[in-house]
């Protein structure tokens, strides 16, 4: 027989970090599939999209274009490395790197770019064109909720 957990606050529906993660997890998982023909997740298509808007940038503004601490964005940027997507090249201070999209990753990126539209579409349609673009501006919103999640406490 099992124990019931009085102790356990219910937090079902009120966590907004969980509703945003599951929803995250299941719109990654849509995208991924429709990019998978130009073998590409869509972090990457996002990281590509980033650096094919840009010459180059460097590691923290890439970071901090992407939301993503640095640490992650390393591991993320290494696939794209190794399959000669990027360059990591110097910057002006050669004690600090450069992301650059190459020509193989621009090929790439064309390749994914209809892909994303189509998955985009069906999305915008199933979900609403108009719900799609409130949840997008939901979403740039909370970039802006005053936090620092990647400072050294987590707290400003």
């Amino acid at each position: 027989m099992s124990k019931r957990k009085d102790w356990v606050e219910n937090i079902d529906g009120r966590c907004s970090c969980l509703a945003a993660r599951q929803a995250s997890r299941y719109l990654t998982a849509v995208y991924d599939q429709a990019l998978a023909p130009a073998d590409l997740r869509i972090t990457q298509f996002s990281i590509l999209y980033k650096l094919a808007k840009s010459d180059a940038l460097t590691i923290g503004e890439l970071a901090t274009a992407m939301a993503m601490d640095r640490t992650t964005l390393a591991s993320n940027l290494k696939p794209l490395e190794r399959e000669g997507l990027i360059d990591m090249v110097p910057g002006e201070d050669r004690r600090v790197k450069k992301a650059m999209i190459t020509e193989a990753g621009v090929a790439r990126f064309r390749k994914a770019l209809p892909l994303w539209r189509v998955v985009q579409e069906r999305f915008e349609k199933s979900f609403g064109v108009k719900n799609a673009e409130e949840l997008r501006n939901s979403l740039r919103t909370v970039l802006g909720s005053g936090f620092d999640p990647w400072a050294e406490n987590g707290v400003n």
